[in-house]
């Protein structure tokens, strides 16, 4: 039921010829249908494009835009995409090179170059590859439109050197029309492929843009939605989230909201070696609107963590000698799990001997339901007992947490979440089927991200406790939206992790839209 429930905020993942049969269905072939459909393409093509430039200030007023434009929709998705461009910035021109030929334009590529022109005149011009080579000015964006997710392999060794040549200009942005030139389920490292900081799939995502190997030419993923599921949405083992997933967060709360409705959070972790990630996690859980955070910390910590933060409880904890958390004082925990939502055990936690004893011995025994986190994520404490849990490992710690194949098969994994952190991260349940949030992006790769997600976690549990899969969608795609938003306002570089928090609300606002 709740995988049925998410797939109204989630797409699907469709294999090539699966996306070719949907369009099929959808236009028929029939170019009155297909043009309107290739005009919201390239329209979210370009606002995607100028947000992403955000990350580095902005689209530059008098930038130069290249475009690769092959014979069919991809290319004129790319030209339609450089027209809405231009016409925001009228200082702004673009060089067009045709890679077959204007000649071989099909038909609605042939309309899209005539809108261009007809549009932009003479800030628009089309040059040859051999032009382009003699160039040495910079271009700021680069838009691949050469090839659709129809193409075969191989590449030819004219298109080849192209690409080629284009991975050496000095290009602010180079974005993928769909998915980057030359890539196909079956392309190897040897193919020849145009090399992406941006794919931007329209329409639906296809396959070789999540394979993981595929990374390096397709860069950054993002999915712009033109309604292709808003009727029909075919059943698909991976499914990527979108941001109507946080719309029901955003509602208005009841006139006769309690604190108690909205979740009971609490965190078990810190240590004197670690001490700021425990501090982080609670921001987080009380940023992301818990109504009660209840955090257990070695005693020296609780009264400067007080101070840092008095809207949460905090419970000092016996120290082992080395200042992490000692098993005499589980008392204090389950004295206050009956009316717990969530339990998140693990930022700053520390390996001790003794610290892991006690949070195996929480794990077996409690039923509240879990978020096992950093050096929680052990592999015989994320097997021990039975209560429902969502684990946020990144890939080194996935890699630990399995190295028994047996983790789905206990009572404890039959059930789990599991959130793999990463470039695209994944939300599987059962080891079956798997949702990607493609939000979120370098600016997330610096230390305490993930202290951040644990904290947004816990909330989201808290408040959907008889649903942990839409709690674990929820919480990642908040956490990637907003770290979105973050880069756009700041860049990737000068920022802070917790500055993250700051932009939960706009994340939210921005799933409304």
């Amino acid at each position: 039921k709740s995988e049925i429930k998410m797939n109204k905020w989630a797409h699907p993942v469709l294999l090539c010829d699966e996306a070719k049969a949907l369009e099929t269905r959808l236009f028929g072939g029939d170019e009155a249908k297909e043009w309107p459909a290739m005009q919201r393409a390239g329209r979210a093509i370009a606002d995607a494009v100028l947000r992403d430039f955000l990350e580095m200030g902005g689209f530059p007023a008098a930038g130069r835009i290249l475009v690769l434009a092959g014979k069919g929709h991809n290319g004129g998705d790319a030209l339609l995409a450089a027209q809405a461009i231009l016409e925001r910035w009228p200082a702004a021109t673009a060089e067009i090179v045709f890679v077959f030929g204007s000649r071989c334009l099909r038909p609605l590529a042939t309309r899209a170059w005539q809108g261009l022109v007809h549009a932009c005149g003479e800030r628009v011009r089309t040059v040859t590859s051999a032009e382009l080579e003699a160039d040495a000015g910079e271009h700021a964006l680069c838009l691949d439109g050469v090839f659709g997710f129809q193409f075969r392999p191989p590449v030819s060794p004219e298109v080849a050197a192209l690409f080629a040549a284009v991975a050496a200009r000095s290009i602010c942005l180079r974005a993928a029309v769909d998915l980057p030139s030359g890539l196909h389920e079956e392309s190897g490292r040897h193919s020849a492929v145009f090399t992406a900081d941006f794919t931007y799939a329209t329409g639906s995502v296809k396959a070789p843009v999540v394979n993981g190997g595929f990374a390096g030419w397709v860069g950054r993923l993002r999915y712009l939605d033109l309604g292709f599921f808003d009727h029909e949405a075919p059943a698909a083992r991976l499914r990527v989230l979108t941001p109507a997933v946080l719309a029901p967060l955003g509602r208005l709360r009841r006139p006769d909201s309690d604190k108690r409705d909205y979740g009971h959070v609490l965190v078990l972790g810190g240590s004197l070696i670690y001490p700021g990630a425990i501090l982080m996690t609670v921001l987080a859980a009380l940023r992301s609107g818990a109504g009660l955070v209840t955090a257990f910390v070695p005693e020296s910590l609780a009264a400067s963590f007080a101070a840092r933060a008095p809207e949460a409880m905090w419970v000092g904890w016996p120290e082992t000698p080395s200042g992490g958390l000692a098993l005499e004082g589980i008392f204090l925990l389950r004295s206050r799990l009956e009316k717990a939502g969530a339990l998140v055990i693990g930022p700053g936690l520390g390996r001790e001997t003794e610290t892991l004893a006690l949070v195996m011995e929480v794990v077996r025994t409690v039923s509240v339901p879990l978020v096992l986190d950093a050096d929680a994520l052990q592999a015989d404490i994320v097997r021990a007992g039975t209560a429902p849990r969502v684990l946020t490992p990144h890939l080194g710690e996935l890699k630990r947490i399995l190295e028994r194949d047996d983790f789905y098969r206990t009572p404890a994994g039959s059930g789990a979440i599991v959130v793999v952190k990463g470039r695209i991260t994944g939300v599987t349940t059962g080891g079956r089927t798997g949702y990607y949030s493609l939000f979120g992006g370098p600016v997330l790769a610096r230390g305490g991200s993930g202290d951040l997600l644990a904290g947004i976690m816990g909330t989201m549990v808290a408040q959907n406790k008889g649903d942990l899969l839409l709690a674990a969608a929820r919480a990642v795609a908040w956490h990637g939206l907003a770290a979105d938003e973050l880069a756009r306002a700041h860049g990737q570089v000068a920022v802070q992790t917790t500055q993250l928090l700051d932009f939960l609300p706009a994340a939210l606002r921005a799933a409304a839209e």
